[in-house]
């Protein structure tokens, strides 16, 4: 089978897991290998993510690391075969790679909890508002760079309202609710969107409002996906270099704690609507 040229973020994933598994049964790739009865290399290639490999050939292989976690071991064997197409996928030749796989990562979330500073959460935006904030990348971007940045970040938030609707929390600090992007119209309206979404099931907005003593982050945004098991959660940060995908269980459990901590200097979702409300009326 030949070996991939480029690959995803679940690619790569499944690749990482199989490792840690083979890893916590003591067994070297040669061990590993000879228990599938193949060579070295195809568990190298395998944990790589170069080469793919079958969802019976995953079973066999958690069943050779004694995972006993069953609904871990089948969440794995789903990350096998060949992608289906996503709708991101138009976007492989306009954007990197990273935006792509946070793309089909909150796609197939089963839960997503942002925390934000001084921007609107993407998935919350306008298209006026992200057209503001796009205008503002540094190094600046080509007019037609921006609109395929803005179809993309609001094809994105079909997660809210398509199909099975992802549940969403979103932390967002008064700071992001004034930052006027666009004007006083463009502000106004995106002020207004967050209380429309706001009245979703599945949307939360909880606003950590001026005058907090304390804040348990560094300003950098945080999306935290739900996988379908705990052990294939996913931490994206969002840089200056772009997408910064976490996931070993140390750094999920930091930003769990970090996010819980946010969480509770946050405003309620009644009092953040009408914090958000009340700033909307002055704007």
């Amino acid at each position: 089978m030949p070996a991939r040229t480029s690959l995803t973020l679940r690619q790569q994933r499944l690749g990482t897991e199989l490792r840690k598994l083979r890893e916590r049964a003591g067994l070297t790739s040669t061990q590993a290998a000879a228990l599938l009865g193949g060579p070295q290399s195809r568990i190298s290639n395998i944990e790589a993510g170069r080469y793919a490999v079958s969802a019976d050939r995953v079973r066999t292989m958690t069943h050779n690391y004694a995972c006993s976690d069953e609904p871990y071991a089948e969440a794995l064997a789903s990350m096998t075969g060949t992608r289906a197409r996503g709708w991101w996928d138009e976007y492989q030749e306009l954007l990197a790679p990273g935006l792509l796989d946070l793309a089909e990562l909150e796609h197939q979330a089963t839960a997503l909890r942002v925390a934000v500073v001084i921007h609107i959460p993407g998935l919350l935006q306008t298209t006026a508002h992200a057209r503001a904030v796009m205008a503002e990348s540094v190094p600046p971007l080509r007019p037609y760079e921006i609109e395929h940045r803005v179809s993309y970040r609001i094809k994105r938030q079909a997660v809210l309202y398509e199909g099975i609707p992802t549940h969403y929390t979103a932390i967002v600090h008064e700071a992001a609710l004034r930052m006027g992007y666009g004007g006083p119209l463009v502000a106004r309206e995106q002020l207004g969107t967050l209380l429309e979404e706001s009245e979703r099931d599945n949307v939360t907005i909880l606003v950590i409002p001026f005058g907090e003593a304390s804040f348990p982050a560094s300003g950098q945004s945080i999306t935290y996906a739900s996988g379908p098991v705990p052990q294939l959660d996913t931490v994206v940060l969002d840089t200056d270099h772009g997408c910064e995908f976490l996931d070993a269980e140390a750094q999920l459990g930091r930003y769990r704690s970090v996010l819980d901590r946010m969480e509770a200097r946050a405003l309620s979702a009644t009092k953040s609507r009408e914090l958000i409300h009340h700033i909307a009326q002055g704007t």
